[in-house]
């Protein structure tokens, strides 16, 4: 058992204040991009964790975020993100038995279609 206080809100409020908004926004979208990729079964043991249609709304989320903010984090933060969504979004066109119509899959409203 630790004898450390537990930090208070206060605490907390200031240190995210100190966190650069590029930052949050990264890794924010690094979090729904791990949570796709377990919910699109490319985990270990993936096939106990898959679920399509969890997928699919952190998908669209990510897109949003990714899309929305790619001018304000700069190209050099945004285009590994755009990568890295563009993958997802192409896993999740593969492991669809009926796959969605171009411009229809996850965050494709965003982004447009996705080939590969």
């Amino acid at each position: 058992m630790s004898d450390a206080p537990t930090p208070g809100f206060d605490d907390l409020t200031r240190d995210i204040a100190d966190v650069p908004a590029v930052e949050v926004i990264t890794t924010v979208a690094v979090h729904l991009m791990s949570a796709a990729a377990v919910n699109l079964g490319l985990a270990e043991e993936g096939a106990d964790h898959k679920d399509l249609d969890e997928a699919r709304k952190l998908i669209q989320a990510l897109a949003g975020l990714v899309t929305a903010s790619a001018t304000e984090i700069s190209s050099f933060h945004a285009a590994p993100l755009r990568d890295g969504l563009k993958s997802l979004q192409l896993a999740f066109r593969e492991a669809s038995l009926v796959p969605d119509a171009p411009g229809q899959g996850p965050g494709e409203k965003f982004t447009g279609p996705v080939y590969g």
